[in-house]
């Protein structure tokens, strides 16, 4: 099946700094003196960047010590976040969430507030040019001790671009419910919650997530370690399936990211199909497009072409993630709208 390049579609984990583009990656490092980058041309870093195969989670999270080093400055922040709009845009993206750690923006000397404002600037830039409306998710870090700080920062900018609020980070010893105050701060300001669970650790991670308050999981690929599967298809649900069945909670599910990081063994076995079968949330996403190699294009594409989606049911993961999108009312009727008039053109 090959999907018109317009076919609509909503990204709702998108990571900032998981996606830059290798050409911005030399400049902004020519530009503020970094001299780490592994390699010095466009398609040497590209290659570099290229997690997609590596099986290897440790290689995959090494490369963002690349892409934030040159993420330092306002001026880098705005550059980045406004290409980030426009590659989605011509991806057939028509909303998306883009999230990221501000703490990891602060080395040389800008607050959180002047991280989170110079990329809702690049956001905004954008949208201008692109009518692409993008949002904010601001990610704490599950195994650093700001997370209220973070928080905190977050809730500054709630109703202003800034939607929701993520843990994100290493799951395994570093549970959601350990930043209750973080996550009520958050909450209160009137930010969604997201946590990132069921990728690096099981069914305990997203009973750790759902416990703390979480809305949607990010990716929640690994509430399959909580299934009985027979034939192919899923036949009975474990406690903690059960529930993130039965409340009805979103899965932020990014395929090639999946296996890049080990979170599945390969394309071919990857649950999600099979979780949309059985009445689960699904939401194809892209994590990393630098690192996965990636775009919502490839990620639809992969679905269709190996996942075995039919058009049915790629219209179905974006109706899922119009409705679990944390954006506005008016916001959201915009996007259905979208969505709606590009499948009647498919």
């Amino acid at each position: 099946m090959t999907l018109p390049t317009d076919f609509p579609k909503v990204v709702l984990h998108d990571h900032l700094d998981g996606g830059l583009r290798p050409a911005t990656i030399l400049e902004l490092a020519a530009a503020s003196g970094y001299d780490g980058l592994p390699a010095g041309d466009e398609a040497g870093l590209a290659a570099w960047f290229d997690q997609s195969g590596s099986g290897s989670l440790v290689g995959y999270l090494a490369a963002f010590d690349q892409t934030v080093a040159v993420m330092q400055t306002p001026e880098a922040l705005q550059r980045v976040a406004r290409e980030a709009v426009e590659d989605h845009a011509a991806a057939g993206v028509v909303y998306a969430e883009i999230r990221f750690a501000p703490s990891l923006h602060t080395r040389e000397g800008m607050s959180r507030s002047e991280v989170i404002a110079a990329v809702l600037a690049g956001l905004a830039e954008g949208e201008a040019a692109t009518g692409l409306p993008a949002r904010v998710i601001v990610d704490a870090m599950r195994h650093a001790a700001d997370s209220s700080e973070v928080a905190a920062t977050a809730a500054e900018f709630a109703g202003r671009g800034v939607v929701g609020f993520d843990l994100a980070g290493p799951e395994a010893g570093y549970p959601a419910v350990a930043h209750a105050e973080a996550l009520r701060l958050a909450t209160e300001a009137g930010l969604h919650l997201t946590i990132h669970a069921g990728e690096a650790a099981g069914p305990e991670s997203i009973a750790d997530a759902l416990s703390a308050g979480a809305e949607r999981l990010g990716h929640g690929v690994r509430v399959v370690d909580d299934v009985t599967v027979e034939g192919g298809r899923i036949i009975a649900r474990g406690p903690v399936a059960a529930e993130v069945h039965s409340r009805r909670i979103p899965l932020e599910i990014c395929p090639t990211s999946n296996v890049g990081t080990r979170a599945v063994a390969s394309l071919e076995a990857h649950p999600a199909r099979m979780l949309l079968e059985a009445g689960f949330v699904v939401t194809l996403n892209t994590d990393n497009r630098l690192m996965s190699s990636t775009t919502m294009d490839g990620e639809f594409a992969l679905a269709a072409g190996v996942l075995g989606f039919t058009t049915a049911d790629l219209r179905a993961v974006t109706d899922h993630a119009v409705a679990a999108a944390f954006c506005d009312e008016q916001t959201r009727a915009a996007v259905a709208g979208r969505v709606a008039e590009g499948h009647t053109a498919a």
